[in-house]
């Protein structure tokens, strides 16, 4: 098996659907392992390089929020969820834990092929084609942006290490400084789908990244929301 295939890390307690997707996903050219459980998924992870996670929300034991939670705090493998279908608040809060996209179950295995191309795809092409090739930091208001290592620091010195949606975000923003972007807008280049009715992925990822720029006060002096417009980069930002 080639080292150079995308190794895709299946964690599902249904054996059927892990068997499904190993089939689907090692045809359409990635290598994959399976896992059924949070134990076995921190094993894989430790074993081999892993450049994208499928997790299941509902786990036995550690359930995947958890997962995904402290899969988040350590590193920025992206993570699609997998999410009862019509479940709109588990899949807020599966972005709130960090993961860069959700998928209802039951699915089509071909849309969740699209999901993952997509996702990785953007993992692999966001620093080159969003973010100016020559720069390697952003400066704005006390915080600043190492592009290498997608971590911001504040003026105190603390690291705060981004997702890879939140990373996503913060340079679209800082690629557009003082430019008001519509939900639309920011889905599109954040994730490459269009909105649906009452989507709030868009202001659930917003309020993540608020958080971690200490800005999730009441009223923001950063990232503003623009009633019925979308949210504004309000201030002035440096490049190097």
């Amino acid at each position: 098996m080639s080292e150079t295939q995308e190794h895709l890390l299946v964690v599902d307690d249904d054996r059927e659907i892990r068997r499904l997707l190993d089939e689907y996903l090692t045809q359409s050219g990635y290598r994959v392992t399976g896992v059924g459980d949070g134990r076995s998924m921190r094993r894989a992870l430790d074993e081999h390089r892993i450049d994208l996670v499928v997790l299941d929300l509902m786990l036995p034991g550690e359930d995947g929020l958890s997962l995904c939670r402290s899969l988040r705090a350590q590193s920025n493998i992206p993570v699609l969820m997998l999410t009862a279908r019509g479940s709109q608040i588990d899949r807020i809060v599966g972005l709130e834990m960090g993961a860069d996209d959700y998928l209802a179950k039951p699915f089509n295995p071909r849309e969740l092929l699209a999901r993952v191309k997509s996702i990785l795809r953007r993992a692999k092409s966001l620093p080159h084609q969003q973010v100016a090739a020559d720069v390697s930091s952003y400066r704005f208001g006390q915080w600043s942006l190492d592009v290498a290592t997608r971590n911001i620091t504040a003026a105190d010195g603390l690291v705060v290490p981004l997702s890879g949606a939140e990373f996503r975000l913060l340079s679209i923003f800082l690629e557009h400084p003082q430019v008001v972007l519509s939900r639309d807008q920011l889905l599109e280049l954040v994730s490459g789908r269009e909105t649906i009715p009452f989507d709030r992925s868009i202001d659930v990822l917003i309020g993540r990244l608020r958080k971690r720029l200490n800005d999730d006060g009441k009223e923001p002096t950063l990232i503003k929301t623009v009633r019925g417009a979308g949210y504004v980069l309000a201030t002035r930002v440096e490049s190097s």
